[in-house]
């Protein structure tokens, strides 16, 4: 994935960690050969130059994330799409990293139009493990399958009967039990900041997921305006948008990544709706001019 993990926990003296890191290596390897845009051999990149109309297998994990990002962006309005594949190739983001279309007055003369709902596109069979395309379409999954990759580390542990354990993928974490000590698993929040990296608050969590989604680490420079790696599917263009980043608690990984994505999609007051109505603990960093304001559901309610 281009990335790092980790892997924290506490178990027996007789556990065979070789194995454990092993188990979790092969895992992620896994995860990146089923739904990575950057190899060519993966069950996502087959599917997106598969013909339309041919039923494609596909791994049951990708058939079953492929319908719940469905389940997610139906619910979302098509705030979260995993269909906008060619647009984050079109501004330089994908494999290729190469900005194709986009030259120079193309940020303000660029003709966005929304993107369908993937809905519309494909047929996902879930019990058979295949996949049809009924459209054109590419198919990005970089807004869930990270998530779904720290639920695989996740089950990696679980199977091994370990209930203490902190993993995670960049700034995706899922946490189960506490420490030796009975202390929670601390997560350090990480400020929107362009040029540092630096925490902006902690939080402790156990037997759940955290995801954070944001404009501070992926972007371009075009035409001297900074734009942001996520895409606006109602739009079909770089997401322009007050909020800074959004940080997502759900009980997989997965589920927070892609709410964490599409929170970021609809804005602070759009997505503060949508999130008080799914009971989300959400936590939006908006930027009001020079400043940082929060806004904040459920957990993150009275975040300050």
């Amino acid at each position: 994935m281009g990335t790092r993990y980790t892997a924290a926990f506490h178990t027996s003296p007789k556990a065979d960690e070789k194995e454990l890191a092993a188990r979790l290596a092969a895992a992620l390897g896994s995860v990146d050969e089923q739904m990575s845009n950057w190899k060519e051999s993966s069950d996502v990149s087959r599917l997106n130059r598969a013909e339309l109309d041919c039923w494609v297998p596909v791994s049951r994990n990708l058939a079953a994330l492929l319908a719940r990002a469905m389940e997610i962006g139906n619910d979302t309005h098509n705030a979260f799409n995993i269909g906008v594949g060619g647009l984050v190739g079109l501004w330089g983001f994908g494999p290729s990293g190469e900005q194709r279309a986009p030259r120079p007055g193309a940020v303000h003369t660029f003709k966005a139009s929304p993107c369908p709902s993937v809905s519309e596109l494909i047929d996902v069979d879930v019990q058979r493990c295949r996949v049809r395309k009924r459209g054109p379409v590419a198919l990005d999954l970089c807004g869930i399958a990270k998530g779904f990759g720290v639920d695989e580390l996740a089950r990696v542990l679980s199977e091994h009967e370990i209930d203490s354990w902190l993993v995670g993928i960049d700034g995706e974490m899922r946490a189960c039990g506490s420490k030796p000590d009975g202390s929670p698993w601390a997560i350090a929040l990480e400020a929107p900041d362009y040029e540092r990296h630096a925490a902006m608050g902690v939080i402790e969590l156990s037997n759940a997921a955290i995801a954070t989604s944001g404009d501070y680490r992926h972007w371009a420079d075009i035409d001297g305006v900074r734009i942001s790696h996520t895409m606006d599917p109602r739009t079909g263009a770089p997401l322009r948008s007050s909020v800074a980043s959004v940080t997502v608690i759900a009980p997989t990984c997965a589920d927070a990544d892609a709410y964490a994505t599409a929170l970021l999609v609809l804005g602070a007051q759009a997505g503060r709706d949508y999130a008080q109505r799914r009971r989300l603990d959400a936590l939006f960093v908006v930027r009001d001019g020079d400043a940082l304001r929060t806004i904040g559901t459920g957990y993150f309610a009275n975040a300050r």
